[in-house]
């Protein structure tokens, strides 16, 4: 392992996934947490997760207790201030990531990596909060992260090469492929990905087929694991607003522009799984 210590900003899914990749991998890790009762939450849904794997016979008990020896929560940023990188996985908000990445700068050590597992939002922008522009890359992981391989290394303008060998390190150590990308919006996969899922919505409200139809007709001609509503709702409607907001205000193309019909969905609470019903009804 690249780094002894790993910092996690943020406690979420994507943060709990790569806290426990990292720990997997032999780093010690530290989640920090807005609150208690979520920091909590973290460790219980990481030891579900570790047992699930015992009982699928991907573990035994020891590596899973190793793993969870680990992993630690807090609600205190100050306490990541000795990781050698920390990996910031916060809502999808720049101003919010700005000021985490100015704060960051001033409690962690300045030798350490900053990075950020965003999806689509310039990193450029964190790093020039920061007085280490050259030790701020991204280092995005997909969902769920203990599960998919690739690791999308974001280089902006100001990283050095150090900082792109070692995060690439990390991820390789982590068991992932990472891929070296340009820092614009959407990277590789959402670039390519967002426009599919909003003409697939567009499909829909031009009566073209069934929602339903869609998402088989995807699955049996592409060969994609699920349909594109399916991976709306499990993406989160809102998320796929943003980062569809965020591609078109980069390129202003036409294809990046959100059909009315998500941004309604929205509106209107229907975020996917996450809020029980998007395209999809959870709650039955």
């Amino acid at each position: 392992m690249t780094f002894k210590t790993v910092g996690i900003l943020g406690s979420g899914i994507m943060g709990s996934g790569i806290a426990e990749v990292a720990a997997t991998a032999g780093a010690t890790v530290i989640v920090r947490s807005r609150s208690q009762a979520t920091a909590d939450g973290m460790i219980v849904g990481l030891e579900k997760s570790l047992a699930k794997s015992v009982e699928r016979s991907k573990k035994t008990q020891e590596e899973a207790d190793a793993i969870r020896s680990r992993v630690s929560a807090t609600t205190a940023i100050s306490d990541l201030a000795h990781c050698e990188l920390v990996i910031e996985s916060v809502v999808e908000d720049l101003e919010i990531k700005k000021e985490l990445f100015a704060e960051l700068d001033r409690v962690v050590n300045h030798e350490a990596i900053l990075a950020t597992n965003t999806s689509t939002l310039a990193v450029i922008e964190m790093a020039m909060h920061t007085s280490r522009p050259e030790r701020v890359c991204g280092v995005h992981f997909f969902n769920p992260a203990t599960a998919m391989s690739l690791v999308e290394i974001v280089r902006p303008i100001t990283a050095s090469d150090e900082t792109i060998a070692r995060v690439t390190e990390f991820a390789l150590a982590c068991g992932k492929e990472p891929v070296e990308v340009k820092d614009q919006a959407g990277f590789i996969v959402n670039a390519l990905l967002f426009p599919y899922l909003n003409n697939a919505i567009r499909l829909l409200d031009q009566n073209v087929a069934t929602m339903e139809g869609i998402d088989i007709a995807m699955k049996g001609g592409c060969g994609f694991p699920m349909g594109p509503f399916a991976l709306l709702d499990l993406v989160g409607l809102d998320t796929s607003l943003s980062i569809l907001d965020a591609l078109y205000a980069e390129f202003a193309d036409p294809h990046f522009a959100a059909v009315p019909t998500l941004k309604r969905m929205v509106a209107a609470g229907k975020l996917g799984r996450k809020s029980g019903s998007g395209f999809y009804d959870y709650r039955r």
